[in-house]
């Protein structure tokens, strides 16, 4: 694209917008007669370009701190009403740059030094059916984001050059002309959004898309999924948050299906390129639905979605595994996916002794509990259930001597044996597969794995299958010498809806080790291809630890004042975010663009809801 070819778009029509056109009249003279402006021959010959200039009346100033920055605009009276807080602007410079800038406020200002809160002027506007825009200057305050520049290297075509953004180091001249930007290349260069990679929406300002003069219209935002700037932003960890009804299932759908197209693939530390694996806790037994295609796509958007390379359709490779509690059933009749049912072994408990805590332990009990369970273990082996620790528990001689030989006080002995008695009954040890032996069910390279906890009878039991699942992969993701080799050499993704439930800080011994282990999965997850993709509408409550490794965050509408402070993104946005519709978002993905508003699909990609 040659800059030198810039032609300023929006307000292509005749004048009659000038800075110096009025209609009304102003008193003039002594004989106090008015004198029309339109008796001046002020229009300009041809047409306008553009939007207006920029002005200097009130400074124009670019600096290093954007406090110091004045950049003012003044918009032509015709191109008024087509002017929004937020929409992208280009300023062009002498020698064919181009500044890009965003509409940060607009404001009318007097024409004339009369004041017009007066009785008089007040009962004129009162019998007066429209207002008149040229009684008043309409000023946009600008925002510079980058300039724009052909680097003259072309690549490996050298007719061709490539568009590209440095941080604005100067300022444009007074009177240059301000127009919307409409040209896709340009938009994306200035706010530095990848042209390739994972597809979250479509670029908007205010709730409306941003509409340009290429096919299509739209400006696609996607997520950068390559290694050229360092590794996939998917293994630098995701999260979604907004409120009941903002669409966050919805979109997390969406990108789902993006992360299992057939052709991506991510590099592992062996050279090879593997598919990625998904595993998606689902508390209201919704993600299943993904192996099904959505009835209410028609075939003319489904030909829409590929021309914009949208990957649509169920996912065949879709496997919901069902955790079995006693005497609970799983319904699952909303949903085409295999079905599997797993238990979990009282042997994960060695390894993880917050599974069978109960309520909360102090600093004393926990350790009796990680002794009780040692001692257990050598006695009956990894075979050994959730039962027969229970019968081993009520042995009195074992209190007793581990009572006098000071290592487990007889007042602890019984606390930990009450909190060990509080898990829920059915949980451990069911008629089904142990999770240990179902690895290659679990973890497949290309495809979904659904885990429901809807159905199964109590907080408590969804918690300790959630985080028994989650563990046992993070655990042979992070080790060296894990018990899956599956697990470890398949690219991960772990979602988590609800994550507020799983992942929120607590006083207690077994939650700070959890958080604890999710916590170091964020921070290694990246070298070890492995990434978080949490969804919430508490995001507040998410452990901090947990919380401040997340790279990419996608906000959708939120009421909760606390809600939206916590997920800290930029002012201009988070005013925002209570008044987005289902579907808007904002996304604050610092390696990968600046923050911008999007607009989701309208049409979910598989099947979703009845």
């Amino acid at each position: 694209m040659d800059l030198g070819d810039f032609e300023p778009g929006g307000g292509d029509r005749p004048s009659g917008g000038s800075d110096d056109e009025q209609t009304e009249t102003e008193p003039s003279g002594e004989s106090g007669e008015d004198v029309a402006f339109e008796s001046y021959d002020v229009d300009p010959a041809g047409e306008d370009r553009g939007l207006g200039a920029i002005a200097v009346s009130q400074g124009l100033r670019v600096a290093e701190d954007g406090d110091d920055t004045t950049l003012r605009a003044y918009v032509t009276s015709d191109n008024r009403d087509a002017v929004r807080l937020g929409k992208y602007l280009l300023v062009p410079y002498p020698d064919d740059e181009l500044l890009f800038a965003r509409i940060t406020a607009l404001e009318y200002a007097q024409e004339f030094q009369t004041d017009d809160a007066t009785e008089i002027h007040a009962r004129r506007a009162m019998r007066r059916d429209a207002f008149e825009e040229r009684d008043y200057k309409f000023v946009a305050s600008l925002a510079p984001l980058a300039v724009l520049f052909e680097d003259g290297e072309g690549g490996d075509d050298a007719d061709v050059d490539d568009l590209k953004r440095r941080m604005v180091d100067r300022v444009p001249k007074p009177g240059a002309v301000v127009a919307e930007a409409t040209d896709p290349e340009q938009i994306k260069t200035g706010l530095a959004i990848p042209s390739e990679g994972i597809f979250l929406g479509h670029l908007s300002v205010g709730g409306e898309k941003v509409r340009t003069a290429a096919r299509p219209p739209t400006i696609d935002y996607r997520l950068r999924d390559d290694y050229d700037d360092g590794d996939p932003l998917v293994f630098r960890h995701t999260l979604v948050a907004g409120g009941t009804g903002s669409g966050k299932t919805h979109a997390t759908k969406n990108v789902l299906r993006q992360l299992l197209a057939a052709d991506r693939t991510y590099e592992m530390d062996d050279g090879r390129s593997a598919r990625l694996a998904v595993v998606q806790f689902d508390p209201q037994d919704e993600y299943a639905q993904m192996h099904d295609d959505n009835p209410a796509m028609d075939d003319a958007t489904a030909r829409r979605y590929e021309r914009e390379g949208i990957v649509h359709g169920g996912h065949d490779d879709t496997v919901a595994l069902i955790p079995k509690e006693d005497g609970v059933p799983y319904g699952g009749d909303n949903h085409r996916a295999e079905q599997l049912e797993f238990t979990i072994p009282f042997s994960m408990a060695r390894d993880r002794p917050w599974l069978v805590a109960g309520s909360s332990l102090n600093e004393n009990q926990y350790p009796a509990l990680v002794q009780l369970l040692n001692r257990f273990f050598r006695e009956y082996g990894d075979g050994g259930t959730y039962a027969e620790f229970l019968t081993f528990l009520d042995d009195p001689a074992m209190k007793e001597e581990l009572d006098e030989s000071g290592r487990v006080h007889e007042a602890t002995f019984d606390a930990v044996k009450r909190r060990v008695r509080g898990v829920p009954d059915g949980v451990f040890d069911q008629s089904a597969r142990p999770i240990t032996d179902l690895d290659h069910q679990l973890v497949r390279p290309g495809g979904l794995t659904v885990i429901p906890t809807y159905h199964l009878s109590t907080s408590r039991a969804k918690e300790m299958f959630v985080l028994a699942v989650s563990s046992l992969l993070i655990d042979d993701k992070l080790s060296n010498a894990p018990d899956s080799d599956r697990i470890k050499e398949t690219p991960l993704l772990l979602g988590m809806d609800e994550a507020h439930n799983f992942l929120a800080d607590a006083d207690n011994v077994q939650a700070r080790k959890v958080i604890s282990k999710f916590t170091e999965a964020a921070k290694q997850g990246r070298k070890e291809r492995l990434g978080l993709f949490l969804v919430t509408q508490d995001p507040q409550d998410v452990a901090e630890s947990v919380f401040k490794q997340i790279n990419t965050r996608l906000v959708l509408n939120l009421g909760d004042e606390d809600a939206i402070k916590s997920v800290n993104i930029p002012p201009e946005l988070e005013d925002k975010v209570p008044y987005m519709e289902k579907g808007q978002l904002v996304v604050y993905s610092p390696d990968n663009s600046e923050p911008v508003e999007l607009v989701g699909l309208p049409v979910c990609l598989t099947r979703h809801g009845e």
